[in-house]
């Protein structure tokens, strides 16, 4: 095997595809920093989910050999065999090298030992970290692929979520005083395990659609790191717990949930016959704003809870059609619709009525709701929110996309807060208003 030019960075791209964690070797040792994406591939060359970029300079102490992608290399410190790509492999928090012997840089070697670099001082491991990305890598190995078919690394899904079954929890609760902890904690763990479920789902149906397009092909059923059966087995497990959280709440809502079960498995489908299937995601994402009311009051309430859930079928389209935008040029190749697609130029005009008719609905909400002045000071800086998205959207830089829809979860926490910030003030509006009446 011929020695090639050493390598002085290693680029793995983080799951949002905007930017990489980098290896470096500075000053004589290796360490992390965070790099921008690099999108000239003259500069490096991409394989599987391990970017290396060649430098010239490397301490002959330090020599590396290069392996071809298809070798296969038995890594002493595990039991696994590990795919190559360059010189080193991410696996767990386990950074692998193969180490050669060779006297003179370019001449003609071979792979000798694998060498396991987990516990030694050459590469640092990462500090811990408690956020999603740094709770999947430091879980087993084995458990990582689940994770990450939950999207775990990717809570804000889970918020979008939530947020609307927090606003119906909150508007239905009783004038001057708080929603119910128990409820929100509730919802939450459903918006959790349900949206892992709907992943799951929709993983099922689309994964060989998922292998066709960039942003998705690694995932874990696209790239084969899963079998069907396995998905279908959590997939089991995700909806035995869902069932359990729905069976604590009334009857009628418990009804009421298990019919959102038909949306939440044709969904992944409507890509495939509608370029609206963001429509469909509306209507199944803000099915908690229907749950959320019933679970307080045991019944609806339709002349208050309809334009709430109305206004968030209008904001879903905002959001996820700015989304998107990410993959509409893989979508345009393989035939899959949506909105990005039926929108076309014209898309900043559609999503400015769909904006607009969401922040009418939240009016028309507060006002069936009686809602007082902190309620509409949120549904102001929604409006403000939602009209900056539009306006400074790139929607043909998919990054900008990615950036622009995780920002609507600030906008689902403003509209909690302006509904429990709102519903305190009501007791006090009330108070007010008999003492000006026995006066």
């Amino acid at each position: 095997m011929i020695l090639r030019k050493p390598v002085t960075h290693l680029f793995r791209q983080d799951p949002s595809l905007s930017k990489h964690l980098a290896l470096a070797f500075t000053n004589g040792s290796w360490h992390f920093n965070s790099q921008t994406k690099i999108s000239d591939n003259r500069f490096y060359k991409r394989q599987s989910k391990f970017i290396c970029l060649n430098q010239d300079f490397l301490p002959q102490s330090k020599k590396l050999c290069s392996v071809s992608q298809m070798d296969k290399v038995n890594m002493n410190c595990g039991s696994k065999i590990l795919p190559t790509d360059n010189v080193y492999w991410r696996h767990a928090h386990s950074f692998h090298s193969v180490t050669v012997s060779s006297n003179v840089l370019g001449e003609n070697v071979s792979a000798s030992n694998s060498q396991c670099l987990k516990n030694g001082s050459f590469v640092p491991r990462r500090s811990a970290s408690f956020s999603p990305q740094g709770i999947l890598e430091a879980s087993p190995p084995a458990l990582q692929p689940y994770m990450r078919l939950i999207r775990f690394d990717k809570p804000i899904g889970t918020w979008l979520l939530y947020w609307p079954c927090t606003w119906s929890i909150a508007l239905a609760s009783a004038p001057g005083t708080l929603p119910s902890l128990w409820l929100l904690a509730l919802f939450g763990a459903g918006a959790f395990f349900m949206r892992g479920a709907g992943c799951i789902i929709n993983d099922m149906w689309d994964k060989d659609i998922d292998r066709k397009v960039e942003r998705t092909k690694l995932r874990p059923m696209a790239s084969g790191e899963l079998s069907q059966f396995q998905g279908l087995v959590c997939l089991a497990g995700m909806l035995s717990v869902s069932l359990g959280i729905l069976v604590q709440l009334n009857w009628y809502s418990v009804v009421l949930g298990a019919a959102s079960m038909g949306l939440v498995i044709t969904y992944p489908l409507a890509k495939r016959i509608t370029f609206w299937p963001q429509a469909f995601l509306g209507l199944t994402f803000n099915y908690g704003a229907l749950l959320g009311w019933s679970a307080v009051t045991g019944s609806l309430d339709p002349l208050s809870v309809l334009p709430l859930y109305s206004s968030g079928f209008c904001w879903t389209m905002v959001y996820d059609t700015i989304y998107a935008h990410q993959d509409k040029y893989d979508d345009m190749l393989i035939g899959v619709k949506s909105t990005a697609l039926k929108f076309g130029d014209n898309t900043k005009v559609w999503l400015t009525g769909f904006g607009t008719a969401m922040v009418s609905l939240l009016v028309l909400t507060g006002k069936m709701c009686d809602q007082t002045w902190p309620y509409y000071t949120a549904v102001s800086l929604t409006a403000t929110h939602i009209a900056h998205q539009l306006y400074t959207v790139d929607l043909n830089n998919p990054d900008d996309c990615a950036s622009k829809f995780r920002s609507n979860t600030q906008l689902g926490f403003v509209m909690f807060m302006g509904i429990v910030l709102g519903n305190l003030l009501k007791k006090e509006e009330k108070s007010s208003d008999k003492s000006v009446e026995q006066e």
